[in-house]
């Protein structure tokens, strides 16, 4: 494996920015230093670059298996090494959906030789799969996925004693998508009732409402106090969610949140003008909810900053409302997109590399990944100032679209290593070495 000495980068860590130089071997960070003396390794003029951990992105749908038409692990890990994602986290709605151990070890066979950047999978949980999720190993599996709001997939949990006997018992952590059910279908029923085949995105926000959210929101966090679980709710698009969490240290927190990057950048104003390209669920929402979801980011009642990266074909998309899928493809944009707030003055640097990188590592207890520190693995993005206009040409999405077209980011993502290994490289990806299985340190749960 090739060495590598970045030079003079303005490295962004653990709530500081200094200029220094990190040095790269055995896929580790072996030294960080103001300047380092090496002889045979690859030296790269980082000056006026910015070098962060690598992010890691707590939720995406990489739709492998049974999904492929819309994307595959190794076209989207790409996409994401090419944002400077170098880990993330896959949910088990794929076809099948991965609710036995069995299942979910062919997804991480999948990755083991297709994926560019590290991976884990979600443990999926139904209505009758008690003890496929018990069976969860803490130590190699980043979580259980519970969806208490139905999305893509039909992995709907609505037992009030099934998601109980879950919550009190999990080995692991549990993440949740919530939406109440009931609330999401009477308010369709309604809405199709008043505009028929009128109805389109500029009603989502309508239909999936804020009033769903926090009702299902609310009811995974009294659980979760009830039962003592460790819970983590996922991409939070309303204000008054925002209230269940609390703003104290990370490492006290039992419920922590997440923000995702299209519930930070839209508001259902833009609905008009991108319809179904920005149908997401939960749906996004009013000016006020997305100023509610930043507040509770910037003041750490939120955690994480994620993008819930999902898929789907532009001929799907253009189906009618009803008919077309929620979610779109994130990944390849969300660390650019979280400097254009930084640039607009929004968030601090250090503020997103905690977001993105330190967060998550501590959240979930990942192992050796999420800091720049000696020993760790050298998972590293270079960003620098530079417009990058978004273009279909450029994108890695197998989808081949974004919802980010035409929009000029203020930075671009100069290089990418995962594991010590130059991934991507001024526009360039680099195959030769895939990304690891990411291991999981014993929790106190």
């Amino acid at each position: 494996m090739n060495s590598f000495v970045i030079r003079q980068a303005h490295i962004i860590n653990e709530n500081r920015i200094f200029t220094g130089d990190i040095l790269v071997r055995n896929g580790r960070i072996e030294k960080i230093d103001t300047h380092i003396s090496v002889a045979n390794a690859t030296e790269i003029n980082a000056e006026g670059m910015y070098a962060m951990p690598g992010a890691i992105d707590d939720q995406v749908h990489f739709r492998e298996p049974g999904l492929t038409h819309k994307a595959t692990i190794h076209s989207e890990s790409r996409a994401a090494v090419a944002g400077g994602v170098t880990s993330f986290f896959e949910m088990p709605n794929t076809q099948p959906p991965a609710t036995t151990q069995a299942l979910l070890q062919d997804k991480y066979d999948i990755a083991s030789q297709n994926s560019l950047a590290n991976y884990s999978f979600f443990m999926g949980t139904s209505n009758d799969n008690y003890e496929e999720v018990m069976r969860t190993d803490p130590l190699n599996t980043c979580g259980i996925k519970i969806f208490m709001g139905s999305s893509t997939g039909n992995m709907l949990v609505d037992r009030r004693e099934t998601l109980e006997k879950i919550f009190a018992n999990a080995p692991t952590i549990i993440a949740t998508h919530c939406e109440d059910e009931q609330t999401v279908k009477d308010n369709l029923a309604r809405y199709e009732a008043e505009y028929g085949k009128r109805l389109s995105a500029i009603h989502h926000d309508k239909i999936r409402t804020a009033e769903a959210c926090y009702l299902s929101s609310s009811m995974a966090v009294e659980m979760a106090k009830k039962h003592g679980t460790r819970l983590h709710i996922l991409h939070i698009s309303t204000a008054k969610e925002t209230e269940l969490f609390e703003n104290i240290s990370l490492h006290k927190k039992r419920i922590t949140a997440e923000a995702c990057i299209h519930h930070l950048w839209f508001t259902n104003k833009d609905y008009a003008s991108k319809g179904n390209f920005i149908k997401w669920n939960p749906a996004i929402k009013s000016a006020e909810d997305r100023d509610g979801v930043w507040k509770a980011l910037l003041e750490g009642r939120i955690d994480v900053v994620a993008t819930d990266h999902a898929p789907h074909t532009i001929e799907e998309k253009e189906q009618d409302y009803i008919k077309a899928p929620s979610g779109g493809p994130l990944v390849q944009q969300s660390v650019q997109a979280m400097f254009d707030f930084y640039a607009q003055g929004k968030i601090s640097l250090e503020q997103i590399v905690t977001k993105m990188c330190h967060n998550p590592a501590i959240l979930f207890n990942i192992k050796e990944r999420g800091y720049l520190r000696e020993g760790y693995f050298a998972d590293i993005a270079l960003v620098k100032q530079q417009d990058d206009r978004v273009s279909k040409n450029k994108l890695l999405y197998k989808c081949g679209w974004s919802p980010f077209e035409g929009h000029t980011f203020r930075y671009t993502i100069d290089k990418t290593f995962v594991n010590g290994h130059l991934a991507w490289d001024a526009g360039r990806i680099i195959e030769g070495q895939g990304g690891k299985r990411i291991e999981f340190l014993k929790s106190d749960l």
